[in-house]
Parts: structure tokens; C-alpha cells; sequence
């Protein structure tokens, strides 16, 4: 008579044996099962190799499946069908569900009501739109295995205290989803704690952020503070540091001392500007760093064109430098204007080097007109830098005011923001950002 334990040892027998023959398919296929010696199998090889076929179909290879052999433990009813077919119900395209597998197998163990469903409601409540939780997701699959109450909780709350719209939040998660897994007291708070210590408002570089959510994650050792070292060695002020990142928030993460390098050298040898004038043009327009440099030439060799001395060029490019990123085209109709309606001399664009950037038929052309009407003689400068309402006031008035300094360069008398955020109206501003949009100087 078998003993009472018969059944039990003969079971655990049939297991082990069914184990040792999937373990010997799956090195006939060349997957490494060591990983799943501590885990349940199937009953069968027929079963396993089902999933194997399945993941395969899906475009996973067997270095793909090396790489994470632990999902050949899943279900292919039970946990593979339902969570693909969830993933492509909330916008992963199915041609795409294999590389975001590839990417992020720990979602295969997921559960799709108690895991992966609460991320993507805690997402829209972020405001992310619908058709972008596919993108996002499939940007950062990583989001799916997050507690809501951990790190993306933590680091939202912190983009909203230091000044970040939360309308603005899914619009930057979207962008670069990657905030939601920084942690706030090792990456988000040292880089903003760094930036205000520059002289940046909070409320400035909320506005950064909400544009340009991935200075995120710019590395605030190995990146953020050897370009600002970079800018100060280049000759840039310590006090103009908070212009030229408000103006140019990416400089902070470019390989900076080369583009610096190579670009001051060729200031230097083809537009006669030493670094004490580099230095100010990239204060004035840090862009310049990623300008190519065959687009720079076409201004200036128009401006040469004109018979203006190198020298002249030179001034007019270090009081201007947005003048080196501009339409030849337009600068030619705004030049033959100025020559011949208005009849003014050279010298007068080598001191208001401006010129060029204004509208001619929005600005230039209507103000002159009403100038000519009244028989009024003015600089370029008095007609041109300041608002339609200043004008306006100008003309009624029964003198010609003092020209101030004012601004170094004021593109249409409003201050572009970063992000080409348009600002032209104090009354929706902070008190940092009204001070700082009149001290900086664009």
C-alpha cells in the first residue's frame, strides 16, 4: 500500500522533471534560465513555448528576453493580453508594444486596475492631455511603476511652490515626463537654489521651467556650474549672468568652452571684435554661441557691402548683436528706406544699429511718415525705441525730449521672454519679474 505521502512526493517529482525539460528548451533556444530557478513554471513546455512565441511576435528577440528572462513567468492570458491590450487602449501604438516591452518588462507583472490605471489618472490629473499619456508613457515607461505618493507627488509640489503654474504642469511633463522620478532635495531644489543664487527671480525661472522643463535635468556638477565658470573665464560680468541664462536657459547645458572658443576665435578674425566685445555681444544675445557661422557672415558682408568700414561693422554688431541673425532680405528694404525716403546718413545706423531689427512696415515706414507730416527731425533712435503710446506722446509734446540710454537693444519696445513669451503688460506680472524685465537688457 503507497504511504500517505505518496501523492505528494510523486507530485513534487513530476514538477521537478517537467521544470528540468523547460529548462532544456528554453537553452535549445538560447535563454538563460538561471533567473528562474526560484519562480513557478509552467506544467508544460507547450506553455512555455507559447510565451516565448508570443514575445516574439511582438518583435522581442532572445537577447531581448536575456535581458529580463523573468517575463517568461507571466501569463500570457492572465498578464501579457490584458496588459498590452491597456497599453494600447491608452495610446501606445501596437506596432510599438514590443519596444516599450523591451524597455520596461516589469510592466508584464503589473496589474492593470491596481498598478497601471492610478498612474494614468494621477497623470491626467496633472493636466496631460489624453492623446499625449501614449507619449509620455512611452517616453518614461518607468512613470508606470511609481508610487503616487512618493517622488512624482513630491516633485510637483515643489515646482508649484517656487512659482510654476500648475496649468503649466502637464504641458511640462509632457515635454520631459523625466521630473516626475528627480528627486526633489538631490536634483530639483540644489539646481533651483543655484540658479536664484546667480540672481535669477524664482518666479523667472518658473517661467523657464514651465517652457523648458528639461533644464531639469541638466547636471548641476558636471554641467550646470563648469558653464557658468565658462561664461565668467570668457569675460562675461558676474551681474550679466542672470540675463544671459533668462535669454538662453540651454547654454547652461551645451559644451560650452568649445563653442565659446570657436566662436570668439572667429569674432575675432573675420568681424575685428576683440574678447572684451565678444564678451559684451554674448551678453547681449548668448545665442550667439550656437550661430552658424555662415549665417553671421551674410549680415555683415551686406553691411560691408554698403561701403561701412570693418571698424563701423564691428560697433554696430557689439551695440547690436541681433543684427547678425538677420534676414538680409528684410535688412535690405529696411536699408534702401533709410537711404533713399529718408536721406539720412551712414553714421546714423552705426549709432542705431537697431534699426535694422524693427518692422519697416509695421514700424519704421508709418512713424516716418508721421514725422515727415510735422516736420519733425529726429534721431533713429527717438523715433523708433520706444511704444506706439510713448510715440504718440512724443509727437504732442512741444520739444524733443532727452534721449536716455534706456535698454541696449528693445526689439519693438517689449521684452521677449524666454520661451518667446511676450510681456507688454505689467499688470499680470510679479514685482520680480516687473524689476527684472527693466533691469535686463536683451
Amino acid at each position: 500500500m503507497p504511504s500517505v505521502t505518496w501523492g505528494v512526493i510523486q507530485g513534487r517529482k513530476e514538477r521537478l522533471v517537467s521544470r528540468v525539460i523547460i529548462c532544456d528548451y528554453l537553452k535549445t533556444l538560447g535563454i538563460i534560465s538561471d533567473e528562474l530557478e526560484q519562480l513557478e513554471l509552467p506544467s508544460t513546455v507547450d506553455v512555455m513555448r507559447e510565451r516565448v512565441e508570443f514575445l516574439q511576435k511582438l518583435g522581442l528577440t532572445i537577447d531581448d528576453i536575456n535581458q529580463y528572462p523573468l517575463m517568461l513567468a507571466c501569463s500570457v492570458r492572465k498578464n501579457i493580453i490584458p496588459v498590452l491590450g491597456y497599453l494600447e487602449k491608452i495610446g501606445i501604438p501596437r506596432s510599438k508594444l514590443g519596444e516599450f516591452v523591451n524597455n520596461y518588462p516589469q510592466v508584464l507583472h503589473a496589474s492593470v486596475v491596481v498598478e497601471l490605471a492610478p498612474v494614468v489618472k494621477f497623470l491626467r490629473g496633472l493636466d496631460v492631455e489624453k492623446q499625449d499619456i501614449g507619449y509620455v508613457l512611452g517616453k518614461y515607461p518607468e512613470l508606470l511603476g511609481f508610487k503616487l505618493e512618493g517622488t512624482m507627488s513630491t516633485s510637483v509640489a515643489y515646482l508649484v511652490s517656487i512659482g510654476v503654474r500648475p496649468r503649466d504642469i502637464g504641458p511640462m511633463v509632457t515635454q520631459y515626463p523625466y521630473l516626475l522620478g528627480m528627486r526633489v532635495g538631490t536634483m530639483i531644489k540644489p539646481l533651483v537654489d543655484y540658479l536664484v543664487s546667480l540672481g535669477l527671480p524664482k518666479t523667472i525661472l518658473a517661467r523657464m521651467l514651465e517652457k523648458r522643463a528639461y533644464i531639469l535635468g541638466y547636471d548641476l556638477e558636471e554641467t550646470v556650474k563648469p558653464n557658468v565658470e565658462c561664461l565668467l573665464s570668457f569675460g562675461i560680468r558676474r551681474e550679466a549672468l542672470a540675463s544671459v541664462i533668462a535669454q538662453y536657459p540651454q547654454i547652461l547645458g551645451l559644451p560650452l568652452k568649445a563653442k565659446l572658443s570657436s566662436q570668439q576665435y572667429f569674432f575675432n578674425l573675420k568681424l575685428k571684435i576683440d574678447p572684451q566685445g565678444f564678451a559684451q555681444v554674448i551678453e547681449k544675445m548668448p545665442q550667439i554661441v550656437s550661430l552658424h557661422q555662415h549665417v553671421i557672415m551674410k549680415p555683415v558682408e551686406f553691411l560691408l557691402a554698403r561701403a561701412l568700414p570693418s571698424e563701423d561693422v564691428a560697433k554696430m554688431v557689439v551695440k547690436c548683436p541681433q543684427l547678425v541673425a538677420s534676414r538680409v532680405e528684410l535688412m535690405k528694404n529696411s536699408y534702401y528706406f533709410f537711404k533713399s525716403e529718408m536721406g539720412r546718413p551712414l553714421k546714423e545706423l552705426v549709432e542705431f544699429p537697431e534699426y535694422f531689427t524693427y518692422s519697416l512696415e509695421s514700424r519704421i515706414k508709418p512713424r516716418y511718415q508721421r514725422l515727415k507730416s510735422k516736420g519733425i527731425r529726429c534721431s533713429l533712435n527717438w523715433l523708433l525705441n520706444c511704444s506706439d503710446q510713448r510715440f504718440e506722446e512724443r509727437l504732442q509734446g512741444d520739444y524733443i525730449e532727452t534721449e536716455s540710454i534706456g535698454p541696449t537693444f528693445c526689439m519693438g519696445g517689449k521684452l521677449e521672454l524666454p520661451g518667446n513669451e511676450i510681456v507688454s503688460d505689467e499688470e499680470d506680472e510679479s514685482e520680480d519679474e516687473v524689476l527684472f524685465r527693466r533691469t535686463v537688457s536683451l
